[in-house]
């Protein structure tokens, strides 16, 4: 042991939530992709912190660290997991828990002295679509993928993180891969930028101009035939250019709820766009949504449509004036 870790599992709180705080964000990110909820997530980590601390004594020093605290924290997301089984589903429309992730925060984490195994966070491990995906697998079987596919860990260790014996590790995960196989989109090699490329944000300034515009006809140049708009909580969802035609004129047209101002960002290492509001008689421009794009072929594939709750967690305020 190094003598932070001495100083932490003998007693010294401080000295333990310094060792475990190097590893928040990580492990938050982890949760997130257990759970798909930044909510969740969050109080998944400081369950996982509290367990550690009260359960320091069966930790022998033989294990790193880092691992201890996944296993920890795998085994409090499995227990959100079964508690929460009726959350199990297939799309956005229907996964209404689903939040998405600020990059700036997945920025945090990144190899270093402290943490030389931390991982940079690549699109294809952390995009909405590959979580929803996650989300059909039973717990277990989920918690089997992420070890083996995203952390990359052993047979070994992935059995040692799920207790339980290398044989039914394995079993898990092919299970887990043949499912994630048949729900996957197509082209999953393409997501592996490690954030939104020139292309994808030259598409996003467009979004955002036809959107303040309020020009019908640009958002449709922009949008491919397929297109599919979804939106939880809410449990709606649109299917093909056609039928979200009158969500754009409706939000253009003259009967329209205000004047528009958009922000970029990007969430999920997706482009994104943050919209503010500007009612009639209204002085200033009002946070009320946040759009995730999904590009493909240079149109947009899908815009997934949250609420504007996690402004603060992508540093956005809750108002424009111009």
């Amino acid at each position: 042991m190094t003598t932070l870790e001495e100083a932490a599992f003998a007693g010294d709180e401080a000295a333990f939530a310094d060792l475990a705080g190097r590893h928040r964000r990580e492990l938050h990110v982890h949760c997130y992709r257990m759970l798909a909820s930044f909510d969740d997530a969050e109080d998944a980590v400081q369950e996982t912190l509290l367990r550690a601390w009260r359960g320091r004594d069966g930790y022998d020093g033989r294990t790193y660290f880092r691992a201890w605290l996944y296993r920890i924290a795998t085994n409090v997301c499995l227990d959100v997991a079964r508690r929460h089984a009726r959350r199990q589903a297939a799309s956005p429309g229907e996964m209404v828990w689903l939040q998405p992730y600020p990059d700036q925060l997945l920025d945090e984490i990144a190899p270093s002295t402290d943490q030389p195994d931390a991982v940079v966070v690549d699109r294809e491990t952390i995009e909405l679509a590959f979580l929803v995906a996650l989300q059909s697998l039973p717990p277990r079987q989920r918690g089997a993928l992420i070890a083996r596919d995203v952390l990359g860990w052993s047979a070994n260790d992935t059995a040692e993180l799920l207790e339980t014996s290398v044989a039914a590790a394995n079993s898990a995960l092919q299970r887990a891969r043949a499912t994630m196989q048949q729900r996957l989109p197509a082209r999953r090699t393409d997501w592996s930028a490690p954030r939104p490329t020139a292309e994808e944000r030259e598409l996003l300034d467009r979004f955002i101009d036809a959107h303040e515009r309020c020009d019908t006809a640009a958002a449709i140049a922009i949008a491919a035939e397929d297109l599919r708009v979804s939106m939880p909580p809410d449990q709606l969802s649109f299917a093909g250019l056609a039928a979200c035609v009158p969500l754009l004129e409706r939000a253009f047209g003259p009967d329209r709820d205000g004047d528009w101002r958009l922000v970029p960002t990007s969430a999920n290492r997706l482009p994104a766009a943050a919209t503010y509001l500007r009612r009639p008689g209204d002085t200033v421009f009002r946070a009320f949504k946040l759009d995730v794009l999904r590009i493909n072929d240079g149109l947009i594939a899908e815009i997934t449509t949250f609420g504007y709750s996690r402004f603060p967690a992508f540093g956005l305020p809750g108002e424009l004036t111009t």
